[in-house]
């Protein structure tokens, strides 16, 4: 039997801009540090140890250059 259930993120981190990074947190055990960014969402999850990043509440965009 096959079944469509959506995997819970391991972790959800509360951030406060759209920009990430995540280095899997785990020192020498973690994985290459890369840089993440929402976009139009509200949250990015990290494709090498699925972390969520989630824009707390209020948080504000930054601004560009």
């Amino acid at each position: 039997m096959e079944h469509d259930v959506a995997m819970e993120p391991p972790e959800t981190c509360e951030v406060e801009t759209k920009e990430v990074a995540c280095d899997g947190g785990g020192g020498a055990l973690g994985h290459p540090r890369i840089f993440l960014n929402m976009g139009d969402k509200q949250h990015v999850d990290c494709p090498y140890c699925g972390r969520r990043f989630k824009l707390q509440a209020g948080a504000k965009a930054a601004a560009g250059h």
